[in-house]
Order: structure tokens, then C-alpha cells, then sequence
């Protein structure tokens, strides 16, 4: 039986504490430890559960930048915890909305915002699907969503309408294969940790890129 929300967000707050973030001690999210069991109520990957190496790096530039969402609209696509929901709030964006087709995700996202005191809004629906209308923003982040083939086909499309519209499009990654690097231009790139990694490799290279609106 799916989960309903009220469901997903007990789930999540029983089992999981909020959390300082390395490298943003200032954003704190609910993350799991070794008792937390999280593939016993997951039956799909819990990415939200983990910040990884691009949202990290997209996060670390809009502290460092925060003129770049000051005063504006922002949505966090495909946000998993929320991080750069939060982190673009707390830059002092105007509106921040998010979206992430996963149910556990949206509670997360909600219970990383109170926690860190912001709001959020969340946009349901999946943005990517062909006769969806573009978000009403000014910003779209786009943090870790090339991590795989198929989800870098339906991503890049949205993506590209976004820039298209007039929208700034920023992408964190840290360099996975999927990423389409041709079509970006790279801003900056962070150390930070990233999931998946072996033990002792040390840290990741987050990068940021922006889209350029396609040529006309």
C-alpha cells in the first residue's frame, strides 16, 4: 500500500534527525544513521535522504552568491531533501517553490523546511512530462539530476524550455557521466562530499554550470 503524506512524514520524523550539513553548517536536514533502516519503508531508492555532491556545490555557491536568487522566484527541481529549496530561502529568494515526483521526498522537503525555519512550496506533478506548464519563476536549480541515462533524457528537454522562457537554469553535478557538459557553461566547482564514493577517496568535485538559452 503506498504511503500517504501524513504517513511519509512520521516515517521520516521518527526515524531520522535533522542535521548539520558539511560545508553549510547553517542548513540542517533530517539525514539517516545505522538504526535508521530506511530500506524497510523505501521501495525506491532514498535519495532524498543524503545530500549530494552538485546540490552541495550549487548550495555552497548561492551562500557565496546569494545575489543570484535575492529578491527572485526560485524552484528546486527535482529536489529530493529540499537542500537548495533552503539554501536559495535563507539567500533571501522572494518565493521558493520545489518539486520531486517521489511522496517520501515531499515530506522530507517539508520537514527540512520547518526545521530550518523557511518556506517552501511544493508543485506537484511531474514538470518533465510533455504538456506540463513551465513553473512561474525566475530561477530553476537543478541539483544531481543527470546520476542517470533515462532521467538525463527527460531532465535536459524541461531544462531547455526553462532557459528557452527567459528562466536563469543552474546545475550542480559533479561531473557524471550523463551530464551533458556541451550544452553547459561551468561558473565554479566546490570539494564535497558525494555519496557513493569509496572510503578514503577524499572529497568530490561539485561543479555549478548555467544553461544558456538555446540559439534562435
Amino acid at each position: 500500500m503506498p504511503l500517504v503524506p501524513g504517513d511519509a512524514r512520521a516515517l521520516i520524523a521518527s526515524r531520522l534527525r535533522p542535521s548539520p550539513i558539511p560545508g553549510l553548517s547553517e542548513i540542517r536536514l533530517y539525514a539517516p544513521d545505522e538504526h535508521s533502516g530506511l530500506g524497510r519503508f523505501s521501495s525506491t531508492p532514498p535519495y532524498w535522504a543524503y545530500a549530494w555532491g552538485g546540490g552541495l556545490a550549487l548550495a555552497r555557491h548561492l551562500a557565496a552568491h546569494p545575489e543570484i536568487v535575492r529578491d527572485r522566484r526560485i524552484l528546486d527541481f527535482g529536489a529530493g531533501s529540499g537542500l537548495l529549496a533552503i539554501a536559495a530561502a535563507k539567500a533571501g529568494a522572494t518565493a521558493v517553490a520545489a518539486t520531486d515526483i517521489d511522496p517520501l521526498a515531499q515530506a522530507a522537503i517539508a520537514l527540512n523546511a520547518e526545521a530550518n525555519g523557511v518556506a517552501v512550496t511544493l508543485l506537484a506533478g511531474d514538470l518533465t512530462a510533455p504538456d506540463a506548464a513551465l513553473p512561474n519563476v525566475d530561477v530553476v536549480l537543478a541539483g544531481d539530476v543527470f546520476y542517470l541515462p533515462k532521467v538525463a533524457r527527460r531532465t535536459m528537454p524541461f531544462l531547455i524550455r526553462c532557459a528557452a522562457a527567459g528562466m536563469t537554469v543552474l546545475i550542480g553535478d559533479p561531473y557524471r557521466a550523463p551530464l551533458p557538459r556541451g550544452k553547459l557553461r561551468l561558473i565554479a566547482e566546490y570539494p564535497v562530499a558525494d555519496m557513493g564514493r569509496a572510503k578514503g577517496a577524499g572529497p568530490a568535485t561539485g561543479a555549478v554550470f548555467s544553461l544558456p538559452p538555446p540559439e534562435t
